[in-house]
């Protein structure tokens, strides 16, 4: 055994749990503008003149509002030429100048009021008739645009989000190290917490309270805690367990760093594992290898989920999405969401680029057994692709250092 697996109290994991000293620093201003004007090109290639960018994590890309999507209509309209436009709740005005990074036209609607009808106005005003609507969008609003501008034709803004989106910036992979750094610590006390009798709620709970401890923006983004046979489940099964030893354990966890996210796993065994455990293990571990081997500028996604099913397949697992084998795609991308473009999956043609990040997780179900998942993710470079936390090394072994 390694000594990373059980071992210690939970006095002794949160001795370890102080504010991160090593804090990248926040998106500049010259960044935000940038983002603009890169969305700008997008919207001429595609033949748009106008993007409406809904709340949620497109609006705080560009114009630096973290708020989430209600009810009540907060975006951002931007046009080829001009300011931008921020239609928001007119009660919302002050808190609204405390956070938006861009300059900006606030356009401003009473409850009373429709707010579909300012941005109408607003399109009128600046000769736009060809709209990119924001692909998180709700269908509420597509049909309040719809209602207000009979006239307007409405388009996808994938490409332009995307487009912008995918391609990280070396501010926001700065970010990105951050935030699966403090996670990978959380993932390491928590391994340390791994002894049989343990509960996965104590060790949610504890994971949330570490992320927080450690300047997470609100704790875990999200903790999947398993044990056993529920690890033969890619997202768990309800219910409280209990580690016994002998037991696999499946933790994926992450956190939000300015918006930025972490999503990592680990799986390991609590005590000694056996042949199958560990030969399932290792060919979890040589299929994420062969995956990252594939990353390079111009490879597909689908190219570099097919490398790591051949791995699979050559074990005698699958194929395809055949159990036991992987029932899902090898990766998908990750920055201001923990799920966006790019995609390694069947059918995604399109090149990688360089500032792309993803995970890589070709997960490995065995049915009413257990399943292993090993989640790290990387970035397209020149050259290749670069790890933002080194991979386990063993199945007892869940840390490299």
């Amino acid at each position: 055994m390694s000594g990373q697996i059980g071992g210690s109290t939970l006095e002794q994991a949160r001795a370890q749990l102080a504010p991160w000293e090593r804090r990248a620093p926040a998106i500049a201003a010259a960044e935000f503008e940038q983002r603009i004007e890169r969305a700008r090109t997008l919207m001429r290639a595609g033949g748009f003149d106008a993007l409406l960018i809904d709340a949620g994590a497109s609006l705080r890309y560009f114009a630096g509002v973290p708020w989430g999507a209600s009810e009540r209509l907060v975006a951002m309209l931007l046009t080829l030429d001009g300011d931008p436009l921020l239609i928001c709740p007119a009660f919302e005005a002050g808190s609204l100048s405390h956070v938006l990074k861009i300059a900006a036209q606030p356009r401003l609607w009473e409850e009373h009021e429709n707010p579909y009808a300012l941005v109408a106005t607003a399109l009128r005003e600046r000769g736009a008739r060809r709209l990119a609507l924001d692909p998180s969008a709700a269908f509420a609003i597509f049909t309040g645009l719809r209602a207000a501008a009979p006239q307007l034709e409405l388009g996808d803004a994938s490409a332009i989000v995307d487009g912008c989106r995918a391609r990280k910036s070396p501010a926001e992979l700065a970010l990105m190290y951050q935030a699966t750094a403090m996670t990978l610590h959380a993932h390491r006390l928590a391994a340390g917490l791994a002894e049989p009798g343990v509960t996965t709620t104590a060790l949610r709970r504890f994971i949330d309270e570490a992320h927080r401890a450690l300047g997470a923006d609100n704790g875990s983004t999200f903790c999947i805690v398993q044990f056993g046979h529920a690890t033969a489940y890619p997202h768990g099964i309800p219910g409280e367990q209990k580690l016994a030893e002998g037991e696999l354990v499946l933790i994926d966890t992450g956190c939000s760093v300015q918006g930025y996210q972490s999503d990592i796993t680990r799986t390991y065994i609590c005590g000694r594992a056996d042949d199958d455990q560990r030969r399932i293990w290792d060919l979890e571990h040589a299929a994420q290898r062969a995956a990252f081997a594939a990353v390079r500028p111009g490879v597909s996604g689908e190219a570099v989920d097919a490398a790591a099913r051949a791995v699979l397949e050559r074990g005698g697992l699958g194929p395809d999405y055949r159990l036991p084998g992987l029932p899902h795609r090898t990766g998908h991308g990750c920055g201001m969401s923990v799920h966006e473009a790019p995609y390694l999956v069947r059918g995604n043609r399109a090149g990688l680029e360089v500032g792309n990040c993803c995970s890589n997780e070709p997960m490995i179900v065995v049915p009413e057994r257990f399943g292993v998942r090993l989640e790290d993710h990387f970035h397209v470079t020149e050259d290749g692709a670069r790890w933002f936390t080194e991979p386990s090394p063993a199945i007892d072994r869940p840390f490299a250092d």
